[in-house]
């Protein structure tokens, strides 16, 4: 389990200056203040302990009580209306990137600006430059009023409703004080005409500021993975090293299991050959050629018995070899022998266009035909009737053929909807299983032993594939209406279809 973090301490100089502002009164603590802009510029912006310093500041409520302070007269306070400015800077930079973690609508409500108030500065603004000949503090004020403008469009239509002649007050009496730039920003937002104008160049602008901010926290995020990475580095070149080092300890152990084997080796057949010496020493002078001669005899048995073993074992496993490339040849040229009789059988039954009419033949035809007897208009007739019935009972069998075919293809086009709308195998239950299963045994059974066929087939060689695909062939040259499924399994009924075949006299 994970503990929990404990929360870090207190920077201690906020510490000492909140007990100096307790401590002193009430006209030295807008000076007391102004040291929190050392405390502030001490580290770096935008890092983690510059962070946690404003958080510092806004836990021990010296972020409130610079608000507080602001709202206080500053002509008898040291400093003047120079130590507001300071202090409200102050203020800015505290509130720039702190990041309120518990009573975030307490912030919010603290950083907003009533209406009543915005007017006021809006007011003050206004007098100053419409009362003021001073160009520094005409650019200034404007310089203002611009990023107030530009801050919310809705200011722009408060300003224009609110202060009337001001347009005309900033054409007539500041054009050409050496501010003109900033000058033409503030009248074209406050034009309301060119105010439309002016927001594509704003969005732009916005887009830009904002594909900035994504690059830069990209490039961020990047930098801070870098350490987990090089320290992924550092973990998989360790393993890699740790393995070879291994690897190399298993080599050479292997080696030294090598070397003290035929160690063992050699030393046994030092002892076996200075046993045979011992039993030598123990026979008699004249019986040792005798021995010496049964001892190559048997060597040479045994050599010779394990030469014929060898050869039989090779010429085996060479005959098995030439048998199995036998049969693989008897079944390329049954398969091919085959499919060249079916194709020379395609080739003969093709039905072929009849020939058209000599001119004899149409001659013939074109003649008035003779008077025929009674006797040969009743044969003729005759064999018209049987024409008739034959057709007849021709049609009623393809029509049990065709309805035949149209349950097989209702069959085929209920199975494939079924497979389109069936869910994928991370969402399958067994009560979507239960669709695809069919209730007649047989049918299962069938199904079973085709399965098993097919993943037996999957691990035979191409050469005896052939074989299948020739059983495959005497099968399909039956008759496809006979070799339908007998049974129809649809919608949990079962229908009864049965086919003859008949064949059809050709004339």
């Amino acid at each position: 389990m994970l503990r929990e973090m404990k929360p870090l301490p207190v920077d201690s100089r906020i510490l000492s200056l909140t007990a100096q502002i307790t401590e002193s009164p009430d006209q030295d603590i807008p000076v007391l203040l102004l040291k929190l802009k050392e405390i502030l510029t001490s580290a770096p912006p935008g890092s983690n302990e510059s962070k946690k310093i404003k958080q510092d500041l806004y836990y021990c409520d010296l972020v409130q009580y610079c608000l507080l302070v602001l709202k206080q007269d500053y002509t008898r306070v040291p400093g003047g209306w120079t130590t507001a400015a300071q202090i409200a800077e102050i203020l800015s930079q505290c509130c720039v990137g702190l990041e309120v973690k518990t009573e975030r609508e307490e912030f919010y409500m603290l950083v907003q600006i009533t209406e009543e108030t915005l007017h006021f500065l809006l007011d003050e603004l206004i007098y100053k430059i419409s009362s003021t000949t001073n160009p520094a503090r005409g650019n200034a004020t404007v310089k203002l009023l611009l990023l107030i403008t530009e801050s919310d469009a809705h200011l722009v239509i408060t300003v224009n409703a609110r202060y009337k002649g001001l347009h005309t007050l900033l054409s007539k009496q500041w054009t050409g004080k050496g501010f003109d730039k900033n000058l033409n920003q503030l009248l074209d937002l406050l034009d309301a005409e060119s105010f439309s104008s002016c927001d594509p160049q704003r969005m732009h602008q916005a887009a830009c500021l904002i594909q900035a901010s994504w690059r830069g926290y990209q490039t961020r995020k990047r930098l801070r993975q870098l350490p987990k990475a090089i320290t992924i580095l550092q973990r998989k070149f360790r393993a890699k090293r740790e393995q070879e080092l291994q690897s190399l300890k298993r080599q050479r152990e292997e080696e030294c299991l090598r070397q003290q084997l035929q160690l063992q080796r050699q030393r046994a057949m030092r002892l076996f050959h200075e046993r045979q010496l011992t039993l030598l020493e123990i026979v008699h002078a004249g019986q040792i050629d005798k021995h010496m001669h049964e001892m190559k005899e048997k060597a040479a048995l045994t050599i010779q018995r394990y030469w014929r073993a060898f050869k039989a074992r090779r010429n085996f496993h060479q005959q098995k070899r030439n048998l199995k490339e036998y049969k693989a040849a008897v079944l390329i040229q049954r398969a091919v022998l085959k499919f060249l009789e079916k194709k020379r059988r395609k080739a003969h039954s093709l039905w072929k266009q009849p020939e058209s009419l000599s001119d004899e033949q149409r001659i013939l035809l074109q003649q008035k035909a003779s008077a025929m007897s009674e006797e040969m208009s009743r044969e003729l007739h005759h064999q018209a009737q049987e024409k008739l019935a034959h057709y007849m009972l021709r049609k009623r069998k393809d029509q049990k053929a065709k309805q035949h075919r149209e349950a097989l293809l209702a069959q085929v086009h209920t199975d494939v909807d079924q497979l389109l709308s069936a869910p994928s195998l991370s969402e399958c239950t067994m009560k979507d299983l239960k669709v695809f299963m069919s209730r007649s045994v047989p049918v299962v059974a069938k199904a079973k032993q085709s399965h098993n066929t097919i993943l037996k087939y999957m691990q035979w060689p191409w050469w005896k594939k052939l074989e299948e695909d020739f059983f495959k062939e005497e099968v399909d040259s039956v008759d496809p209406t006979t070799a339908e499924l007998e049974t129809l399994f649809i919608g949990g009924s079962k229908w009864d279809i049965s086919t003859e075949t008949t064949k059809v006299p050709v004339n």
